[in-house]
């Protein structure tokens, strides 16, 4: 089984959070035998979202491809007022150029969500991905990781063990999901 992890966050990816929990996601799906690749936003080289170009550029065809070659997403993101990150966005609105495609938009892929925010938001930003990914035809996970920063890390800097649990086990939702 692919799995893509979708990193919507704009830090820098070097010991970022989206780097720790997409780490830790790897991980889990490796456990579980699943073929696993993650596309940060950040390394991406993704232009503004452009209505019909006279091409797609290079990095926007290879994005829609991956997204369509993989049987499961996870998508995180930290909550930006209100929603995922803007580049996030962006990223998704490109896949607009799929609908014509034999598998239109992301029509049969399992979506699972994991958001941080400062406050206790982050289910916002959840469902802002949940409409995009419905819109784009996708099914989306019976669970989501919602996270508060202020205990997403114990004192040794590593991802809360009540968050990690969380994460394994919305990565074994959606496996099952797909295989069931």
């Amino acid at each position: 089984m692919k799995v893509l992890i979708f990193n919507g966050a704009i830090e820098p990816v070097v010991q970022s959070t989206s780097a720790k929990i997409s780490t830790l996601l790897k991980n889990k799906f490796d456990t579980l035998a699943c073929e696993t690749e993650i596309f940060n936003i950040t390394d991406s080289n993704i232009p503004l979202f452009k209505l019909n170009p006279e091409t797609l550029p290079a990095p926007v065809e290879a994005m829609n491809k991956l997204f369509r070659a993989t049987d499961i997403h996870i998508w995180i993101t930290p909550l930006y007022h209100g929603g995922m990150t803007g580049a996030m966005k962006n990223c998704l609105d490109w896949l607009e150029y799929g609908k014509t495609e034999d598998q239109v938009y992301l029509e049969g892929k399992v979506i699972g969500f994991a958001c941080w925010a400062g406050g206790v938001q982050a289910i916002n930003g959840i469902n802002a991905m949940d409409t995009v990914a419905k819109a784009l035809r996708a099914w989306t996970a019976p669970l989501s990781v919602p996270m508060q920063y202020a205990d997403l890390y114990t004192t040794e800097g590593d991802i809360n063990p009540h968050y990690q649990e969380r994460l394994e086990l919305l990565a074994e939702v959606v496996t099952q999901s797909k295989l069931g």
